[in-house]
């Protein structure tokens, strides 16, 4: 056997996933505040990149020059001096400014220790009420009970006591319980009502309650069905977290900016890809003169080098603007019908549905649905919103979320005191040419929040 080395050439076919490519990829899923963190980025490292800032321009040339014309110069002159500036005159008219309209929503240690303040306490039952105060949490609960705050404080228990029964008159009712029954039985007293049947029913049907057993109570008590029913109806009116209705610094307040617009002008449709939440990138001139007058091998090396990342950048950041306004195209080519007559009339829709429409992979458009908003007529939905299951019926195809939204109909209809069962809607459904299952109905019933018909009944 004859052994050698031997040079061949060979075609191949290899799929390489450059920088490049893995980048556009990225930015292709990035929301709108992760692009942004990302192009900021680049701009520190990148000093060929800077951002386009395209002055606002008068709408009207006339309207600019009548601005001008409009000034009276005589007494603008006035106000100076030929030596020195001279300031304008008070004036003893209210000035309206920024910091007049700015306000603070007060949280609720803050409210307390206000309240705290304009009690009659001496030093110690003032230091042990703002330690209490401390020990709320946010729902306006004690996290600690007595004997923990005592041994903490190296205080008597009956004095921590006594200071805990003043804090629970303050603002909010309920303030400073140790659980959910003390804390509707502090909003009774805060009420003045002293209803034995309401403090029972508070102190030992609780779970009864949140389950709708009202037969069990009545049953108990000795009372009628109506009048447990009255009671449970006002005991759901207390508020069983006093606290949440003040500010907290644990609070994060995550505000949308919607991606794309879509408008409805002269009985058209019309996507706006919202340029706000994309930067808009430009190459710097100074350093492309720079490029082309520089003689120097490395500084041209590296200025071609940040050259090309930046122009990859940009087209990375255009193509997947363009991308995103396909995507929402698609959805609105297939979804129109939601657009016009609402949530019953949305269509399943898959991912592959919109890709073979478009032209592109599948994982192209869920990177493209990632995290992307768009504002419609009919509200503010994620993209990936218009994407779900279904089941074929008579009339065709119709969503789980079309369904969803039948089946709260449907409820919302039901006589309350003859709650439809879960069997009942499934032959509703059925009338209407959409034949699911009982546990699907139960499953979607579920998701929607909606109670089972025992817990929807009422007496």
């Amino acid at each position: 056997m004859r052994l050698g080395f031997d040079l061949t050439l060979e075609q191949a076919q290899k799929l390489i996933m450059t920088p490049e490519l893995r980048q556009a990829i990225q930015m292709l899923q990035f929301t709108s505040q992760e692009l942004w963190q990302y192009v900021e980025s680049q701009l520190e490292s990148n000093p060929l990149l800077e951002l386009e800032n395209k002055p606002e321009a008068e709408e009207h040339i006339d309207e600019y020059v009548s601005k001008i014309e409009d000034i009276d110069w005589k007494e603008f002159s006035e106000q100076y001096d030929d030596i020195s500036y001279k300031s304008n005159t008070i004036n003893d008219e209210a000035v309206s400014t920024f910091e007049n309209y700015v306000s603070t929503r007060t949280s609720l240690k803050d409210h307390l220790l206000f309240q705290l303040n304009l009690c009659l306490f001496d030093k110690k039952q003032k230091e042990i009420g703002e330690f209490i105060i401390e020990c709320i949490d946010k729902n306006g609960y004690l996290t600690y009970s007595t004997p923990e705050i005592a041994e903490q404080l190296k205080e008597d228990e009956k004095l921590v006591e006594n200071v805990i029964k003043v804090i629970q008159t303050f603002d909010p009712a309920g303030v400073c319980a140790r659980d959910l029954k003390e804390c509707l039985l502090l909003q009774l007293e805060m009420k003045g009502i002293s209803n034995p049947d309401i403090r029972n029913i508070i102190n030992n049907y609780l779970e009864d309650v949140a389950q709708n057993r009202l037969t069990r109570i009545a049953k108990e008590l000795n009372i009628s069905l109506k009048r447990v029913q009255w009671i449970c109806d006002f005991i759901k009116t207390l508020e069983p977290k006093p606290g949440r209705g003040f500010a907290h610094d644990s609070d994060e307040i995550k505000y949308i900016v919607p991606d794309v617009y879509l408008y409805y002008i002269d009985g058209e449709y019309v996507i706006n890809v919202n340029d706000s939440s994309t930067p808009r990138l430009i190459i710097n001139n100074y350093y492309k003169q720079l490029l082309s007058k520089s003689v120097d091998e490395g500084t041209t090396s590296f200025l071609t080098e940040r050259l090309n990342s930046a122009m990859w950048l940009i087209r990375s950041i255009e193509q997947r603007r363009m991308t995103i306004y396909k995507v929402v195209e698609s959805i609105l080519k297939h979804q129109r019908d939601f657009f016009e007559k609402g949530s019953k009339s949305l269509k399943p829709l898959t991912l592959k549905d919109v890709a073979e429409d478009i032209g592109v992979h599948e994982s192209t458009v869920s990177r493209a649905t990632n995290g992307k908003y768009i504002q419609t007529p009919r509200g503010l939905f994620e993209l990936k919103y218009f994407f779900s299951s279904g089941i074929n019926s008579c009339s065709g195809g119709i969503s789980s979320t079309s369904i969803k939204s039948i089946i709260k109909e449907i409820i919302e209809g039901e006589n309350p005191k003859k709650p439809y069962s879960d069997q009942q809607i499934v032959e509703i459904l059925k009338a209407k040419n959409i034949e699911i299952s009982r546990r699907t109905v139960a499953k979607y019933r579920d998701e929607l929040g909606i109670a089972s018909s025992a817990g929807r009944k009422r007496y």
